[in-house]
């Protein structure tokens, strides 16, 4: 490994003694640059920050300290591992124009897709208890970490604006997608109208697998994690992107078109799991809207798929020219099938 400029402030910064051979790069996360510290009495993560995706640091800072004050850590039945303030009591590290920060290591499994129902069931429980835990603090409290992430009007727009201005000719697959995704608009006026019904809640906002770490044996959740895309939200953004990513039987980036379908099994996994923690306290109107919730989180990705294609692969990392085509793709038979539900 090459030499890591940054160990020394940071032994400064935090009151510690990291040696160089004691940091491993860690995970297969795309985002951050993660490393474990191993120092053999105590472990910790410690990561790079990637300001290209998080372009509002101090925002996600503010959203933590929130946590921090605001959550009895004792009473959840998971550990969330926010960062640890340095000796200036801040919770990012400045070095070098570059932010880093520490954060507890929870030991478990981290896995990328579900093996099973009971894991689904676990995973649900687990995100609708996170939003259990800050249903006392006010949504207004936090700051929204990237503007619009899921906002199914704005997204919806910059398809359009991406249909006008394309250099890529709108014929064959390419139109039969775009023609697809123009029909969702009844999706986006129901989005309008939950929006008039539903309370805002702190959510976790990314809800994929592999933001949770299991117990080695699989038996419950033993931490909720990536926490940065915390903010304001609606209940069914959490369920809905679990559906998206844990009920469908194909990646995001499968092109087995006829193989990509809902496995009931584990959406039902799904619902149970909500419905255990949220049954009396989430509204009526958010238990109603969880179904709504999977087919919005599946539109929106199809919209930021196919807009990036048209304006040339300027957002997501693709392996070959159309894959964001083909990711679209992938997410209109997924949403074909859980419209048919």
């Amino acid at each position: 490994m090459q030499r890591l400029f940054w160990i020394d402030e940071i032994n400064k910064l935090y009151l510690l003694q990291i040696k160089q051979q004691q940091v491993s790069l860690f995970g297969d996360g795309h985002i951050h640059k993660t490393y474990l510290v191993d120092l053999e009495d105590e472990k910790w993560i410690l990561q790079q920050f990637n300001q290209q995706v998080f372009k509002y640091p101090e925002r996600i800072s503010h959203n933590h300290e929130v946590l921090i004050k605001e959550i009895n850590q004792g009473e959840l039945p998971f550990i969330l591992p926010l960062p640890i303030p340095n000796k200036q009591g801040k919770l990012f590290s400045l070095i070098d124009e570059n932010y880093f920060r520490i954060s507890p290591f929870v030991s478990g499994k981290c896995v990328n897709e579900v093996s099973g129902s009971y894991q689904a069931y676990l995973a649900a429980k687990a995100f609708a208890q996170f939003i259990l835990a800050g249903m006392h603090i006010p949504a207004s409290a936090f700051q929204e970490t990237i503007p619009g992430f899921h906002d199914l009007p704005l997204r919806y727009e910059q398809l359009l604006a991406a249909i006008k201005s394309t250099l890529r000719p709108i014929q064959g697959e390419v139109k039969e997608l775009v023609d697809f995704y123009l029909k969702q608009k009844v999706l986006v006026q129901e989005y309008v109208t939950w929006k008039t019904k539903l309370p805002l809640r702190m959510t976790h906002s990314d809800t994929k697998i592999n933001n949770l770490i299991y117990a080695p044996d699989f038996s419950k959740v033993n931490a909720v994690i990536d926490l940065d895309t915390i903010m304001a939200g609606y209940v069914y953004y959490d369920f809905g992107d679990l559906v998206r990513t844990v009920a469908c039987t194909e990646g995001e980036s499968s092109k087995n078109w006829d193989a990509i379908k809902v496995d009931k099994t584990k959406y039902e996994a799904l619902i149970r799991g909500f419905q255990e923690v949220g049954e009396g306290v989430f509204t009526q109107d958010e238990m109603q809207s969880l179904p709504y919730g999977g087919q919005m989180m599946t539109c929106i990705m199809g919209f930021r798929f196919l807009t990036d294609y048209l304006n040339g692969n300027i957002y997501y990392s693709i392996h070959y020219e159309e894959q964001n085509l083909h990711r679209a793709k992938n997410q209109m038979f997924l949403l074909k099938a859980l419209q048919d539900m």
